[in-house]
């Protein structure tokens, strides 16, 4: 659920702040964020939950931060945590197969054929981490040239599946995320674990984009969306120190 910002010559469209005074508090199921004593629930009105005070603290410093209108799109965290608050119990284990999926035509495993000197950068920024990824999870994937698809083993793979089932919904979901930020389960789940931060996880994975824009430069729009998933990832960094408070 997001809001369009109001533009000169449009109708803001974006909620009114309607509160004063925000607050954390705890109790039998965990920890709320209260907007003038009343407890945060989601847009579909479910009671918002937190497993950690940080946590909580985090998403009141969201709602402490909104101005006259409310900006939900800004508010990175909270909208998290009410996807995890909403998500059916059901979905999960499809969304474990997706970091799966990643893994399966990970990012760090397909280096350039050619030129030499963007191959070169690659392994310096990619090998590394999969070396991580083998030794502390046993998650060994094989690298190649071009964009050939390889067979990574199943016993890999598993090894990722069993590591995403035993995190609780919250961990599970900024695992997720990471893993679709960086086009890599190897940099997400080094992130998740905490070896790397988002945003160097996510430079990390712009190695091509890096390389094409000292060539090329780079127009607006990539800038732009560049930009909002650097917002993403200092977020994300945010969210996996609350958690691990």
């Amino acid at each position: 659920m997001e809001y369009a910002k109001g533009v000169k010559g449009e109708i803001d469209q974006r909620p009114k702040r309607f509160y004063a005074a925000v607050e954390i508090a705890t109790g039998d199921e965990g920890w709320v964020v209260t907007l003038d004593g009343r407890a945060l629930r989601t847009p579909g009105g479910k009671r918002l939950h937190l497993p950690t005070e940080k946590l909580a603290q985090l998403l009141a410093d969201e709602w402490k931060a909104q101005a006259e209108r409310i900006d939900l799109a800004s508010m990175y965290n909270t909208r998290r945590a009410y996807g995890v608050s909403e998500r059916p119990a059901e979905i999960r284990a499809g969304l474990i197969e997706q970091v799966v999926r990643f893994a399966g035509t990970d990012l760090v495993c397909y280096l350039a054929d050619r030129p030499a000197d963007l191959r070169t950068r690659q392994e310096a920024a990619w090998a590394p981490w999969r070396m991580w990824a083998e030794q502390a999870h046993g998650l060994r994937l094989v690298a190649v040239s071009g964009i050939l698809p390889v067979n990574q083993s199943a016993q890999s793979l598993q090894a990722l599946r069993s590591h995403a089932s035993a995190l609780d919904d919250f961990r599970l979901d900024g695992l997720i995320a990471a893993v679709s930020l960086c086009g890599s389960a190897v940099l997400g789940l080094a992130v998740e674990q905490r070896r790397l931060t988002a945003i160097d996880a996510f430079e990390l994975s712009r190695v091509d984009e890096a390389y094409q824009i000292e060539k090329w430069g780079e127009d607006a729009e990539a800038a732009r969306r560049t930009a909002n998933q650097r917002l993403e990832a200092q977020a994300l960094d945010a969210w996996f120190a609350a958690l691990s408070a």
